[in-house]
């Protein structure tokens, strides 16, 4: 397999945003049926060796414990209980509404039952259509499902290496299924006032100062898929600072400014691993540094903090 096999959005838009109203569903199974965490850490999908996983939920809603996984080899979605009962399903040739009707389904018949209080998509062209009327959306290409995922896998053990590298607060390496993107993010631990009429979303991602990382497959906006850095909130001047390798770049989002590596930038480098921790280390350095973090006192060099071991 490619370090970064190639990825162009036309290639497979239509099925990416079939799986994305799929992994929105499972993802809205998860919020209902897990305990709530700081900065929605519970919500997230974790990737595993085959796909993705909702990992452990229930029984603080009265379902047994039970898992939710996408099979991105096999192209199956699995549903299993603690006590052993298990059920799965084939995904190519399903529209949203079969997948939805059929989820509910197995989940029943493994004795999970989880009501949704919003069954419909998340910040998506058609959110006022509910998951059920939604025959529109029904591409599964499973090779380039495949590819998407060993993408994934590829970006994850990045971010989790980069990770690595900062001994403070920091999110687990997640798959967020209402943006379709994968990240992993810094706290300084200061406390940002958010709006009193902000989102509840927004307001509780950033309660405190961060620094984010990750990748995403490209939509409508930014239709190419790109490795991404934040820094909110974002201190002044940050887009005056350097970023490496030299194809980066600061980019105009949403009245701020992102860092951006597009991914066919990275493929062409040399070594595609090393220009992509450069380029999250030098958007790190940019934040943090006009943000006025302790970044000697953060670091964490190969993983470690004890300064006395090897």
């Amino acid at each position: 397999m490619d370090t970064f096999p190639a990825m162009p959005l036309a290639d497979w838009q239509d099925t990416k945003e079939t799986l994305h109203r799929y992994a929105q569903i499972v993802g809205k199974i998860r919020l209902a049926a897990s305990v709530r965490r700081n900065h929605w850490w519970n919500a997230p999908f974790h990737v595993t060796g085959r796909g993705l996983t909702t990992r452990p939920m229930g029984q603080v809603d009265g379902n047994p414990i039970f898992t939710v996984d996408f099979d991105l080899v096999g192209h199956r979605l699995l549903v299993a209980t603690a006590d052993g009962r298990a059920a799965s399903f084939a995904l190519p040739g399903r529209s949203v509404a079969s997948f939805y009707e059929e989820t509910l389904r197995t989940l029943g018949g493994v004795g999970v039952h989880v009501d949704l209080a919003r069954p419909w998509p998340f910040d998506l062209p058609d959110s006022d259509r509910p998951f059920a009327e939604d025959t529109e959306h029904a591409s599964y290409d499973p090779v380039m499902v495949m590819r998407y995922w060993q993408v994934l896998s590829q970006v994850n053990l990045l971010l989790e290496e980069f990770a690595a590298r900062f001994s403070g607060k920091t999110s687990p390496v997640h798959h967020f299924w209402h943006t379709f993107d994968i990240a992993c993010t810094r706290f300084s631990g200061r406390v940002v006032e958010q709006p009193v009429g902000g989102d509840p979303v927004t307001r509780e991602a950033y309660s405190r100062e961060v620094v984010s990382f990750g990748f995403w497959f490209g939509d409508d906006a930014f239709p190419e898929p790109a490795f991404y850095s934040y820094t909110a909130p974002e201190p002044e001047g940050l887009a005056t600072e350097p970023l490496l390798p030299a194809s980066a770049r600061w980019i105009e989002q949403r009245g701020g400014h992102l860092a951006v590596l597009r991914y066919d930038d990275a493929r062409a480098e040399a070594d595609p691993r090393a220009a992509v921790l450069s380029f999250y280390e030098s958007a790190y350095q940019a934040g943090a540094g006009r943000a006025g973090w302790d970044i000697a006192g953060l670091a964490c060099p190969g993983g470690v903090t004890d300064p006395r071991l090897p």
